[in-house]
């Protein structure tokens, strides 16, 4: 395993970490598999974000003995509503869940508690501008978590996240089809102009903000969607012209300014053996540049979420909803997690669709976006 340093804290990090959304309600066989899989092979660095008690008991169970070996990122804000995903803003049952963490995976501390699910100005104001984060501080100063994390998808809220200077890492959301930037083209050499900038493909700069403040502030960032619910594996949803491989998306990830750790999400010790292989791989097999340049008719009718399509009448996010619409086309089961807390918090959402067309005029790929936003409003009824 190869280690990264996690920022001012001077932690060393496992550049491939393990997510364990996909061990929610697993036997514990499983669990236990993956876990031990993940230590066998030098992984450090984990993320617990399901509310559940139940998958955080077999996870705890798994880790016990071995607590030590491993950082873990806990939520706090990550609840349950009628046995579903939820967010809460209430401290109160963010403690509770919090404090039902520890006692769940049996330990006393956590490593990094993070602020769950920061995506808009709402939610940045409920939790920083409120007793929530105070209460993230309390937690560090009484060493109960070493440190203080963030997650978030938005780039804009992200890197306002990161400039209050009271987070020592961060967790946002990397892959080749967030960024559209080419594979041979550093970003600090993009912004030097020392590159041929008609080799860019769509890089949103935004996001490259966001990056470049990670980097000057020195904080660390954790990788989550990594493959993209699986889309960038897949001939079917991949926006590219070839489906990429794990161990391609995880070399997009880890080239990008601030990444420390991957966070991959594994079910079964093979998984896990197939992210860690990453570090044998041959170079070229790294290699994602063609997967993405090679845009042929393949690609019209797929969103890169370019926002070429914007602006909207309705006020719609349109490649946020069609983000969230891809991944719920791979995982009927997003809708009742992560992806339709996600979608619900969006300010405008597909049944606001006006279908005036301007966003299909706009689009450079041919995406059927007023079909996208129909399916979109009947999968997330909203």
């Amino acid at each position: 395993m190869q280690y990264r340093r996690l920022g001012k804290t001077g932690i060393q990090a496992s550049i491939i970490g393990l997510g364990t959304e996909h061990l929610d309600r697993k036997d514990y066989s499983i669990v236990e598999e993956t876990i031990h899989a993940a230590l066998e092979t030098g992984i450090n660095m984990m993320d617990v974000f399901m509310p559940g008690s139940d998958v955080r008991q077999k996870i705890g169970k798994a880790l016990k003995g071995n607590r030590d070996k491993v950082m873990i990122q806990g939520h706090i804000g990550s609840t349950e509503l009628n046995q579903l995903y939820y967010t809460s803003r209430d401290l109160s049952v963010c403690r509770t869940y919090f404090e039902n963490l520890m006692r769940d995976l049996q330990t006393d501390y956590i490593d990094f508690g993070m602020l769950y699910l920061i995506d808009n100005e709402q939610t940045f104001h409920q939790v920083f501008h409120s007793d929530i984060v105070r209460y993230a501080e309390k937690l560090k100063k009484d060493g109960i978590i070493r440190g203080i994390g963030a997650s978030s998808h938005d780039p804009v809220i992200a890197k306002k996240i990161v400039e209050t200077g009271i987070v020592d890492l961060l967790m946002f959301s990397i892959n080749p089809a967030f960024d559209m930037f080419p594979a041979d083209m550093h970003i600090f050499g993009y912004l030097a102009n020392e590159y041929d900038k008609s080799r860019l493909l769509e890089f949103d700069p935004k996001r490259l903000e966001l990056y470049r403040t990670c980097e000057m502030l020195d904080i660390p960032i954790t990788v989550m969607k990594t493959l993209g619910g699986g889309r960038l594996l897949s001939e079917e949803y991949s926006p590219f012209a070839k489906p990429l491989t794990v161990h391609q998306c995880i070399h997009y990830a880890l080239s990008r300014p601030s990444v420390s750790s991957v966070l991959v999400g594994c079910q079964s010790r093979k998984e896990v053996e197939t992210a860690v292989a990453y570090l044998e791989a041959d170079p070229a097999d790294l290699d994602y540049t063609e997967a993405i340049r090679s845009m042929n008719s393949n690609f019209m009718g797929s969103c890169v979420y370019c926002n070429h399509c914007q602006p909207c009448p309705a006020g719609i996010d349109i490649a946020a909803v069609t983000k969230y619409l891809d991944i719920a086309s791979m995982d009927k089961n997003a809708v009742s997690q992560g992806i339709g807390q996600h979608y619900r918090e969006l300010s405008a959402h597909a049944s606001d669709c006006i279908q005036c067309g301007s966003c299909e005029k706009r689009c450079p790929f041919s995406v059927p976006i007023i079909s996208n936003m129909e399916k979109a409003r009947s999968i997330f009824n909203y």
